[in-house]
């Protein structure tokens, strides 16, 4: 390994470990640390200091904090939820997201505003649930009803946008494109079947899989690691984005410890959030131009603007309609839950790294849009935490 790379991977690391110090010492905690990662990331990277470049090893380890940025939204979906009545209502508001994205985009496309309108579509309809996440966690959002909703839209803004990407932005076409995602489920089903028919049986495996949790092996870790980087290789190999196979691992999960596993959540939440994801983070800043964003200055607050017109305006007002439990959300937290569902990254970043690869987006406007991500995230939170301040939520549903 060369010294750069040994250099860069240093670099990143020290910009990981002093983000919580400058959140916490310095900013008192008001802005979110993903925020304070991306602009070190920007600082330290190629377009500023130049103290860290992209390399493979880089390259790897970013995937790997992407792909547990993924795999734990997944985990924290509630499938029932997802095809219950909550949920087909925040698949119908995404659909009318992507609706007007689309119809938004290919207007101001007609008007020679922008170009690259399908890329752009699919961004505006996203919502970084997996960002979203150590948020509502350190906030206590997430046992209650408003974090459970939130995270049913999440899922919606993730998933939704991971299959627009699949099926809009690549070379082989929607219907090719379709077969394809339908191989992966394929595979991802069987997966499932066969972890839970294992799972279910009284072996010497499930007893080393016990006995593995309680010492230096690991086991489970090393499973669920396992089940990371395996769906990841098939989408990879169907060409066809990782993202989706981080998601579909953690639903696996999921499926498989439907009440949850205490030690393994606390094992793997320490190898995401302690060096994966903000790993994942950082890289992602140092892919930011700051050049770029500053001579398109207009066209950030644009995209930012039309983020909370397209997913925040459908998301909060039908959480103002009755919700199908018979519980009803006030005004303020509608608005809240508009907000959060407007925070944009992860997704961001995967399609517009998509989109530069296949000529759909120039390198130059995806660092705007990169840029715009980073806005809503120190933005959207922030306002929305702030307008729950003091509100009695009720505890989710069990």
């Amino acid at each position: 390994m060369s010294l750069d790379v040994v250099g860069s991977l240093f670099t990143i690391t020290l910009a990981a470990a002093v983000a919580p110090l400058v959140v916490g010492l310095l900013l008192r905690s008001r802005v979110a640390e993903v925020v304070v990662l991306l602009v070190l990331g920007m600082v330290i990277g190629p377009e500023v200091l130049g103290l860290a470049t992209p390399s493979d090893a880089v390259d790897v380890l970013r995937a790997l904090g992407l792909g547990m940025l993924f795999l734990l939204a997944g985990y924290e979906i509630d499938i029932d939820e997802l095809i219950g009545p909550g949920g087909r209502r925040a698949g119908l508001t995404w659909l009318f997201s992507i609706v007007l994205a689309i119809g938004l985009t290919f207007l101001l496309e007609s008007l020679g505003v922008i170009g690259a309108e399908v890329a752009i579509a699919i961004v505006l309809t996203s919502t970084a649930l997996g960002t979203l996440l150590p948020i509502l966690k350190d906030s206590g959002l997430l046992g209650s009803r408003f974090g459970a909703t939130l995270l049913t839209h999440g899922a919606y803004g993730e998933l939704g946008p991971i299959l627009a990407m699949v099926l809009l932005l690549s070379t082989r076409g929607p219907l090719a494109s379709a077969l394809v995602v339908l191989a992966f489920v394929s595979v991802a089903v069987l997966v499932y079947v066969v972890s839970w028919w294992l799972s279910r049986r009284e072996s010497r495996l499930l007893e080393l899989v016990k006995e593995g949790a309680e010492n230096s092996g690991q086991l489970p870790v090393r499973l669920v690691m396992l089940l990371l980087v395996g769906l990841g290789s098939v989408a990879a190999e169907l060409e066809i984005d990782v993202v989706l196979g981080a998601f579909a691992a953690g639903m696996i999960l999921r499926l498989l410890v439907p009440e949850g596993h205490e030690p393994l959540e606390l094992r793997l939440e320490g190898l995401a959030f302690g060096f994966l994801v903000p790993f994942f983070f950082v890289t992602s800043g140092m892919a930011i131009d700051p050049s770029a964003v500053l001579r398109k200055p207009e066209v950030l607050v644009a995209f930012v603007l039309l983020i909370l017109l397209v997913r925040g305006v459908p998301v909060w007002r039908a959480t103002l309609i009755d919700q199908p439990d018979g519980h009803s959300f006030t005004r303020r937290e509608a608005l809240a839950m508009g907000l959060f569902a407007s925070t944009g990254l992860p997704i961001i970043v995967a399609v517009t790294t998509v989109a530069v690869s296949s000529g759909h987006l120039s390198p130059e406007n995806a660092s705007v849009l990169v840029a715009g991500g980073a806005v809503t995230v120190l933005v959207c939170p922030l306002a929305g935490q702030r307008l729950l301040r003091g509100a009695r939520l009720v505890p989710a549903a069990r």
